[in-house]
């Protein structure tokens, strides 16, 4: 793929930067990157603001776009892509690493699972209780978190194998999670396969290729009608 060099880029969601940058590593590759501030992750409509106005800037001699992201909400359905464009047919960065086969799989996340990867700092548990508590108190954000997370079974960590989820330092941020919402931990098989196909060109029905001046819709997902683009856990 050492034609395609100077006519390809990768958006990626910081969230997944060193996941892009080790599948270019294995795979051979050397596309630039231009990286998508997860901390925008929280509203998906201008998470994707930001994607397609990446888009539009990079230079004229891109023509295709690489995504390194999900869909995030499918706050992208209805807009039309400005390039040729190929992204993960997944709902988000968890289901993304969470792949391990060559199958499509929209969703991998159970319910009552919350999951924690390389960096998630954006949507920490420890995060959340410390918001509530500045917001409410202590008395009226522990009910809060209560409420929140009863349901919640297990603190899964994701092992893609890229990044170190075995260190004391990643333990014990797992332990510390899992105790707020008083729930065990424990690790569950990923990888960076997707990340290494995208990269690698061999873009099959895990991938969606949209042509440039294409429009994305819940149906370019092969979603069923109890199903949605928006479906979360």
């Amino acid at each position: 793929y050492k034609d395609d060099y100077m006519n390809t880029a990768i958006i990626v969601c910081s969230t997944l930067t060193n996941h892009v940058k080790a599948a270019q590593k294995k795979m051979n590759t050397n596309y630039p990157i231009i990286e998508l501030d997860n901390s925008k992750h929280s509203r998906p409509e201008k998470f994707w603001h930001l994607a397609f106005l990446a888009m539009e800037q990079l230079p004229e001699e891109i023509d295709t776009v690489l995504l390194g992201l999900g869909v995030c909400g499918g706050a992208s359905v209805g807009w039309t892509f400005p390039r040729r464009t190929i992204m993960p047919k997944v709902d988000d960065c968890i289901t993304l690493l969470m792949h391990t086969d060559e199958k499509f799989h929209y969703n991998l996340k159970e319910v009552g699972h919350f999951y924690l990867t390389e960096n998630r700092d954006l949507m920490s548990i420890e995060q959340m209780e410390q918001d509530l508590v500045l917001k409410y108190g202590e008395r009226r954000a522990k009910r809060v978190m209560k409420v929140w997370f009863d349901a919640y079974k297990s603190v899964d960590i994701v092992d893609t194998g890229v990044y170190d989820c075995y260190s004391k330092e990643y333990v014990e941020r797992a332990k510390r999670e899992s105790a707020i919402i008083n729930v065990p931990y424990q690790y569950v098989p990923g990888s960076n396969i997707i990340l290494e196909k995208l990269v690698s060109g061999k873009w099959d029905d895990q991938f969606l290729i949209i042509e440039k001046g294409g429009v994305m819709t819940e149906e370019d997902f092969g979603m069923t009608n109890k199903e949605s683009l928006h479906t979360t856990y």
